[in-house]
């Protein structure tokens, strides 16, 4: 009897999801949700590729099917010990293909109702660029602006404590978005599942009420936004945290206290603004990341590196920043972004309510 295929949007409708590719495939990108029990391991893989290559078809699956009969031996004495008779798994690979369908073949032979994706992984990469390209343009953005130090990050947290939508891009980026955006001992996320984790939220995001984002570039670090995401940004309106100096330079030398750990690479990187600032001034900063003074250098670089840009920067980036609603304060501490949070969300209720009437 045939089954009916199984697509992207039916997902949630299974008891587990399971990526049958190998782990690096895995941490490149996956489904959300999804649990790695792979048919074949990196090294496996490459094995069989070769042979694939080398001496055709029939050896490469010879080997590769010893290869991943003892895998699903492994899953099933291990991973799938506990499951009940009920138990009703999804199963996928590349493109839903011999790997996934191996697996659900020995899962329903042992009696649970295992299913494959269509499509598999590649079907689900095709749903991700369709839900940017579709939502995108529909989205209720509401994009907090404000010069680097402003806490930007830690109002749209506050704002997803108090229930409201929020696309944090920097979270998913694995990074703060400047110069010295790049986080210790954390490596940015492939493009793919970046673009992933967007679509998660899309996925379930109410088009009826705000949606809160951060104002960001075009990339952040080595990531690039989509295309449908820059322009609707680019289009919405924006609410500014207009926070003194005195408050971003005590907020950037707690966010960014971890620089100290280590100067030299600090030093190393305030290098790449020579053509910007000229020699002595970046020599002058490098100095005291060596020495450890964050106070001077984190107040000179908002002087004469962020804020000069920050106006030219967002009128020429954001449609609506002539009619922008602006929040002032002086107070950056987990208390003052808490209320600056509620002031959003109390402009955001306003420009709802306008738009509505």
């Amino acid at each position: 009897m045939n089954r009916p295929l199984v697509r992207v949007t039916d997902r949630h409708a299974f008891d587990t999801l399971i990526d049958a590719r190998s782990p690096a495939e895995f941490a490149l990108d996956h489904i959300p949700g999804a649990i790695n029990c792979p048919v074949l391991d990196d090294e496996e893989r490459r094995i069989v590729g070769t042979l694939y290559k080398q001496t055709g078809a029939f050896e490469a699956r010879r080997v590769g099917g010893a290869m991943v009969a003892a895998n699903l031996a492994r899953h099933l004495r291990e991973r799938f010990a506990d499951r009940p008779a009920s138990w009703k798994p999804l199963v996928y690979c590349w493109r839903g293909g011999l790997r996934s369908g191996s697996m659900v073949t020995w899962l329903r032979l042992v009696g649970w109702d295992a299913q494959q994706l269509a499509g598999g992984y590649k079907g689900y990469r095709r749903h991700v660029i369709d839900q940017i390209e579709a939502l995108c343009p529909r989205l209720p953005l509401r994009v907090i602006c404000g010069a680097t130090g402003s806490a930007k990050t830690r109002v749209l947290q506050a704002l997803a404590a108090r229930g409201a939508q929020v696309l944090d891009l920097e979270a998913f980026a694995q990074h703060k978005g400047s110069l010295l955006g790049a986080l210790p001992g954390m490596a940015q996320p492939s493009q793919k599942h970046f673009e992933t984790r967007i679509a998660q939220v899309l996925d379930e995001v109410d088009l009826g009420r705000p949606l809160y984002v951060e104002g960001e570039s075009p990339r952040i670090g080595r990531i690039a936004l989509p295309l449908p995401l820059v322009a609707r940004m680019r289009a919405s309106p924006c609410i500014e945290i207009a926070a003194t100096p005195e408050a971003r330079l005590a907020y950037l030398l707690r966010d960014y206290a971890y620089l100290g750990d280590d100067r030299e690479a600090l030093a190393t990187q305030l290098g790449l603004l020579k053509e910007l600032q000229g020699k002595e001034t970046v020599q002058r900063w490098q100095a005291w990341a060596r020495a450890g003074e964050l106070s001077p250098l984190f107040a000179e670089l908002m002087a004469l590196h962020y804020d000069p840009h920050y106006g030219r920067s967002q009128a020429s980036h954001f449609e609506d920043w002539p009619h922008r609603r602006r929040i002032e304060t002086a107070d950056l501490s987990e208390q003052g972004v808490g209320r600056l949070a509620d002031a959003v969300l109390a402009l955001g209720r306003e420009h709802h309510e306008s738009e509505v009437r």
